[in-house]
């Protein structure tokens, strides 16, 4: 079964159109990278499959199930596990409470972290009873995951997790990424501005041109010419 599918999926934003007839689907085990120039729709799409934003027409399966009329804090109780753009973890909590925020939308509600976790992260196990806020860009995006992944989604959804990330923490979460998805069988989406970075992590690649669907394929695709066309500056 397709773990995410969009079918005819259209947004409008006051008067403008802002996504035209999306139809994408996301196979189970897969990584996909969505990708685009800046202001051509992606992140505006994540947020409609999170219920974030109302879409105005079309359809949101997840393993099946139309999320059209869920609403946003139910889904990820469903087993969708989003990271947003910018973070947004909660700079005056410990890492430890951020974490447990993950474990109130658990649907078995469990109360303790899961181990793998900090198998995933042990950087996060010395850091429990720091504030978020004082964590370094790429501790918070570390610690962003991490809460999305208390939830042991089937579907992980990244919105560009490596913007403002210093090189050798992009390659980490780079690792975190191939392990959560080849070894661990996690499904992902996520944003990705970053060329060799969704070369290296992905296996199927969307291309959104000004709220449009244009490409999509094996990550192979990301030929000169398709980079030259749809996502140089």
């Amino acid at each position: 079964m397709i773990v995410l599918q969009l079918r005819g999926l259209n947004q409008f934003y006051g008067g403008s159109h802002t996504l035209w007839d999306i139809d994408l689907s996301v196979p189970p085990g897969s990584c996909t990278s969505l990708m685009g120039r800046n202001g051509m729709g992606k992140t505006t799409l994540l947020r409609c499959i999170m219920g974030l934003l109302p879409i105005n027409s079309g359809q949101i399966l997840f393993e099946g199930e139309d999320l059209s009329r869920v609403p946003a804090e139910q889904r990820a109780r469903l087993g969708i596990g989003y990271v947003p753009q910018g973070r947004e973890i909660f700079s005056q909590l410990t890492v430890e409470e951020n974490l447990q925020v993950g474990l109130t939308v658990r649907p078995r509600g469990a109360r303790s972290l899961p181990e793998q976790i900090f198998e995933t992260f042990p950087a996060l196990r010395q850091m429990l009873r720091r504030r978020g806020g004082d964590l370094s860009g790429g501790q918070q995006q570390q610690l962003a995951i991490a809460r999305a992944l208390v939830l042991e989604p089937r579907l992980l959804i990244l919105d560009e997790p490596t913007e403002g990330i210093q090189p050798g923490i992009v390659h980490q979460i780079g690792d975190v990424i191939l392990r959560l998805n080849r070894e661990m069988g996690l499904t992902v989406l996520l944003v990705e501005q970053k060329l060799p970075f969704a070369r290296r992590v992905a296996n199927q690649v969307c291309i959104l041109d000004k709220g449009r669907l244009v490409v999509s394929g094996g990550v192979e695709i990301l030929a000169d010419e398709l980079v030259l066309q749809h996502l140089s500056v």
